[in-house]
């Protein structure tokens, strides 16, 4: 006897994604570090140490789309969108950065070492850039795009209705 297997492939949308996720989502738009953030009542020790954080792991974020960019075989397109990817995380984000560092006094040094909570999810991105198919490590840095991009939104709509508070 001859047994056909039929494999049923589900292909997932990005919105499926998000949907999976909206429970972490959720309490991600509430966390009470935003919200400090946001009204002006987090401590300036929390903002300069995130800050400090924040700076080391573009540095990494930054280094893997431009190592996805220079990846074989993709298109020219898509590898050019990838360094400016890259190259918008080193220059914009940092002169952000640069911006908190005077404005607040916040100490950043070539030696500042990454907290243990930085380098496992940059050494995890890295990892899967370097090691797993070209696919896998756009998936591992498009929820940095996603998150960052929903959270800022969440911050400016809190900004909003808190007014001139």
């Amino acid at each position: 006897t001859h047994t056909h297997t039929h494999t049923h492939t589900h292909i997932m949308s990005t919105q499926s994604f998000w949907d999976a996720a909206q429970k972490i989502i959720s309490v991600t738009e509430k966390h009470p570090f935003l919200v400090a953030m946001v009204d002006g009542t987090l401590d300036i020790e929390c903002f300069q140490y995130y800050v400090i954080q924040d700076a080391l792991y573009l540095d990494d974020f930054a280094d893997c789309l431009h190592r996805l960019g220079d990846a074989p075989g993709i298109p020219e397109a898509e590898a050019k969108r990838l360094h400016e990817f890259g190259t918008g995380a080193q220059e914009a984000e940092k002169a952000l950065h640069n911006s908190f560092c005077q404005q607040w006094n916040i100490p950043m040094s070539k030696t500042t070492p990454q907290m243990p909570h930085t380098c496992l999810y940059t050494s995890f991105m890295s990892r899967i850039v370097a090691t797993r198919p070209h696919a896998e490590g756009l998936a591992a840095l498009l929820p940095c795009f996603w998150v960052y991009m929903h959270v800022g939104k969440c911050m400016l709509k809190l900004r909003e209705e808190l007014g001139d508070s």
